[in-house]
């Protein structure tokens, strides 16, 4: 195949692409534009969870208690997190009691939190992690809000949009001259022409790398086998993980949190206290984990006591990674921003594309409509 076959085989794949998945690319780019600042987000469309009266501490069972004056019959601490460095408040997670009858749903289950002031202990909100603007971004990302399939359709995606990053790249490449022609901003007479092809340059690498890490933790079995990492499918080394967040916390662990901190701290290597995790039905483990990069963690067994330090949370290896590198998260304003401009551009792209798709099918019926009418003229000559 030469050279232009190539290009107007890859300008169908590119183009089929993008007009099938326009409708669905959208609202994936643009959350995950939102998303990359999350907390930002969060504390402005929720600011009475962060109307904190200061940073001081008090023991840490005064929030237990004060989350305790609000739960229902039945319900339990789950886990309780301490402010990032210093800032916002003291959060508890609580499990609710489960229902009589009840189906299982897809996804992690509902779980009630309560944001406390540090100082005081005080109650600023209560909302369920299933609810509220920044949750709903998340869903609208990470599925589709498709309970079940929605994560492996996102996946998929991910893998169309690699395979537009790479044919876009392709067709932005020059036919004529050096390839430095592609930077001219006037390659066409239509100014949404001009943007689709050079905000799809400069988009191209970030997108493909985005979409790859997405479609990475959308089928972590899959990427994972291939790297050599444990994956978190059913019948991997993960295959528990969806009954490890379903248990239920313990209602009255034997041993009290001051105890536990106490014992977790001469391993937490005197970093800041970030997360305790209460011990369950399946893992009768305490997990505390502190403010590090990666996040140290030490498990506590609640019948012994015992402290010992365990893998650090999500690992050090290529899932990690992946996920680090696809939300930005401790990676920098830079690659924070490219993040952003890697989510709102793919939306540009799929209007200038639609646009263009529509263009060229008048001109093509216009082109048509000429070539028939002179070849009437002819034959009625």
């Amino acid at each position: 195949m030469n050279k232009l076959k190539w290009r107007r085989t890859w300008f169908q794949v590119h183009k089929w692409v993008g007009l099938l998945l326009v409708a669905l690319i959208i609202p994936i780019s643009l959350t995950g534009a939102a998303l990359v600042w999350h907390d930002a987000l969060d504390r402005v469309v929720n600011p009475v969870r962060y109307a904190v009266s200061g940073q001081t501490l008090l023991p840490l069972d005064r929030y237990v208690a004060a989350a305790r004056a609000r739960m229902a019959p039945g319900d339990r601490v789950a886990n309780l997190v301490l402010p990032e460095e210093g800032h916002g408040p003291v959060t508890v997670t609580v499990a609710g009691a489960p229902k009589p009858g009840a189906r299982p749903q897809p996804g992690p289950p509902p779980r009630t939190m309560i944001f406390l002031d540090p100082p005081s202990a005080r109650v600023l909100d209560v909302a369920s992690n299933r609810g509220g603007l920044v949750r709903t971004l998340h869903v609208l990302h990470g599925s589709l809000m498709v309970p079940g399939v929605g994560r492996s359709i996102v996946g998929w995606i991910g893998v169309a949009m690699m395979l537009s990053s790479f044919t876009g790249l392709w067709l932005w490449w020059p036919t004529v001259g050096r390839w430095a022609r592609g930077l001219r901003w006037k390659r066409h007479r239509n100014t949404d022409t001009n943007l689709h092809y050079l905000t799809g340059f400069w988009v191209a690498l970030p997108l493909f790398v985005l979409s790859l890490t997405g479609a990475w933790i959308s089928f972590p079995a899959f990427f994972g086998a291939l790297v050599g990492e444990g994956g978190r499918g059913p019948g991997g080394p993960g295959g528990g993980r969806a009954a490890m967040m379903r248990a239920r916390p313990l209602d009255r662990p034997a041993l009290p949190l001051a105890q536990v901190v106490a014992r977790a701290k001469p391993l937490g290597l005197e970093a800041r206290l970030r997360t305790i995790v209460w011990p369950t039905d399946l893992k009768s483990d305490w997990t505390v984990s502190y403010d590090t990069q990666p996040m140290r963690t030490v498990t506590v067994a609640d019948d012994s006591g015992v402290a010992a330090p365990e893998r650090a949370r999500g690992g050090s290896g290529v899932a990690r990674w992946m996920r680090r590198i696809h939300d930005g998260t401790d990676m920098g304003w830079l690659w924070q921003a490219i993040i952003f401009a890697g989510g709102v551009i793919p939306a540009l792209l799929g209007v200038t594309g639609v646009i263009m798709w529509w263009r060229a099918r008048g001109w093509k019926a216009d082109l048509a409509r000429r070539q028939g009418a002179r070849r009437s003229t002819v034959a009625a000559e």
